[in-house]
């Protein structure tokens, strides 16, 4: 079947350097998923959601030294990531443990991760997105992409990530946004 997650995260190239290194990129990303699947969606709430589940999660992951990252470490991370990267492992992760069915809801959004907003006098701000595609009925995440809004729009991306799956006759659920009749330009 393949990999399990953490062996598929252990292979994302890791930008920093060995000086002062107290968790494994592995763990950080884990983490960083698991937050944003329960809805913590900034770098302070996935601090608070690493603070909630610490028993949790040193139990259920085996950490040894008792101790995970704090915000400021998840922070570091999430903005030095190879994104790029980073979603072609996850999506070849999950494209190998995700079977969709005939008929299966699949629910397809954008979320702007917060804190990340640059450019706060322009007026189009920029700020870091990630779209899904989520199947509601295996609580999984199918494929992701970043958003980059300066360069092109969450139907465009949408539409790519549609395509990189050749899904058939499955439900998509869209933001009222999708409902255009022309092409983006």
């Amino acid at each position: 079947m393949g990999a399990n997650l953490i062996q598929q995260l252990s292979l994302v190239k890791d930008f920093r350097t060995q000086d002062g290194q107290r968790h494994p990129l592995w763990l950080v990303l884990l983490l960083v998923i698991m937050g944003t699947m329960s809805g913590y969606t900034g770098y302070r709430a996935l601090g608070d959601f690493v603070k909630r589940h610490r028993t949790a999660l040193i139990k259920s992951l085996s950490i040894t030294k008792q101790r995970l990252p704090s915000y400021s470490t998840l922070r570091r991370v999430m903005m030095g990531i190879d994104f790029a990267d980073f979603a072609q492992i996850f999506n070849s992760w999950a494209q190998n443990y995700v079977q969709i069915e005939e008929c299966e809801w699949l629910a397809v959004d954008g979320k702007s991760i917060k804190g990340t907003v640059s450019d706060y006098a322009s007026q189009y701000q920029n700020f870091v997105s990630i779209v899904s595609i989520f199947s509601a009925k295996q609580g999984m995440v199918l494929r992701l992409d970043k958003l980059d809004n300066k360069q092109t729009s969450e139907i465009t991306t949408v539409q790519t990530l549609l395509k990189a799956l050749d899904l058939e006759g499955v439900v998509l659920s869209l933001d009222a946004l999708h409902c255009q009749k022309k092409p983006p330009s």
